[in-house]
């Protein structure tokens, strides 16, 4: 009996086991969609003033 041809298939190494809930394509991180530079440092600062009132 040639047991290498038993069992499932085996998943591809290195892929994810789920899907991410922010990954590149979704609705919530579109593809083609790219934050200019100014809207990341308007976003950082608003998370660091809002963290830093608590």
């Amino acid at each position: 009996m040639d047991y290498s041809k038993s069992g499932g298939a085996k998943t591809g190494k290195g892929t994810p086991r789920h899907k991410e809930h922010n990954a590149r394509g979704t609705e919530k991180n579109p593809f083609g969609e790219h934050e200019t530079k100014a809207e990341l440092l308007a976003r950082m600062k608003a998370a660091a003033e809002a963290k830093k009132t608590g």
